[in-house]
């Protein structure tokens, strides 16, 4: 585990430097560009935490990141800030609980069958953002003001500041990242990819795996309504769109392509996909075809996604074969030499 801790950490400090650095340049469009990408990343980090290492592909993802922006618009002033702490808290909250109500009926269901649930539910709650007067309906709510950080009369930073945003957004992308690999590393994280590679034998093993799989659920619902309620602060508009199967697709895409079973994946999926999407529809109107045919081509030749070109590229380097497989059904490096020591450490007992 430390050789591959090693190996990352230099990659996510120059890339986490760069981030840093990047509004130095004053380049105000790039900067709000970049801010919306780490917000995807978040989004896309949550949805991995099912995929990637839960064994649950959600095609409804996008219901939790559209209720946290709701709430936000629902529950703030229409003439002054509202707090952020307070509504941070109660946008996470709705959908934490939201996720946990889902879950406990997605869950009993597996495979294609799952997909479509979730895809259900996501549904029904964007027909009744869509259809009702709650939301708006099709023209969606306005947010005329960012919520204000003040503490106490303190103010640490203002979210009206374009910089000040983007290091809010910057440090909650680490503070996620961090927060997840702490997760994974626990041993509800290491239940969860044992859940993933072999559910039958867990639940031989006496691990109560519905409840460990209803926790996951919720935990991804949490943070893509974090990553929400990020979306709604910066563009001050919510619409029934943003919980749309559209939206749930463009961040099952992002997994994908940077490559599932890897949180740093993910945000490399997101940067590169919105990216992408941002040059190609510069270019033609008919940008989605372009981007349909850049990810089947990425699928057939990289299955392990945008993250396995470092392996392949030290294995060419070193002239060896390398050995770079899709992570469906197998362990993250990580996790899988923790678990490989407790086998055999176990054995001696």
């Amino acid at each position: 585990m430390q050789q591959i801790v090693s190996r990352l950490q230099l990659p996510l400090w120059l890339s986490l430097a760069v981030l840093a650095a990047f509004p130095l340049f004053e380049l105000t469009f790039y900067t709000e560009l970049l801010t919306k990408i780490m917000i995807m990343a978040i989004f896309a980090m949550s949805l991995d935490l099912l995929v990637g290492y839960t064994g649950l592909v959600s095609l409804g993802h996008a219901a939790f990141f559209g209720l946290a922006g709701y709430t936000l618009a629902l529950i703030a002033p229409q003439y002054e800030a509202a707090n952020l702490w307070l509504t941070l808290g109660v946008a996470i909250l709705v959908s934490a609980l939201a996720a946990l109500v889902i879950g406990l009926f997605v869950l009993r269901t597996k495979g294609v069958y799952f997909i479509m649930v979730t895809l259900a539910f996501a549904q029904m709650f964007y027909f009744v953002f869509h259809d009702t007067d709650l939301g708006g309906g099709s023209d969606g709510l306005f947010l005329y003001f960012k919520p204000d950080a003040a503490i106490a009369g303190f103010k640490p930073f203002d979210l009206e500041n374009t910089l000040h945003f983007y290091y809010f957004v910057l440090i909650s992308l680490v503070v996620s990242y961090f927060l997840l690999c702490r997760i994974l590393r626990s041993p509800f994280g290491h239940a969860l990819v044992g859940i993933k590679t072999n559910e039958h034998r867990m639940q031989s093993l006496g691990y109560p795996v519905f409840y460990y799989k209803l926790a996951s659920f919720a935990i991804g619902g949490s943070l893509a309504g974090f990553a929400g309620y990020l979306s709604a602060c910066q563009y001050g508009f919510v619409n029934p769109e943003i919980l749309s199967w559209h939206q749930s697709g463009s961040v099952l895409l992002m997994v994908i392509l940077g490559g599932q079973g890897a949180f740093y994946g993910a945000a490399i999926g997101a940067f590169v996909f919105v990216l992408l999407q941002e040059f190609l529809s510069s270019l033609t109107k008919h940008w989605q075809l372009f981007m349909g045919v850049i990810i089947v081509l990425l699928v057939l030749y990289l299955p392990g996604g945008l993250r396995s070109i470092g392996p392949l590229l030290r294995a060419s380097l070193l002239g060896k074969t390398a050995n770079v497989k899709p992570p469906a059904g197998n362990d993250p490096p990580d996790i899988a030499q923790e678990e490989s020591a407790n086998d055999r450490s176990d054995s001696l007992h």
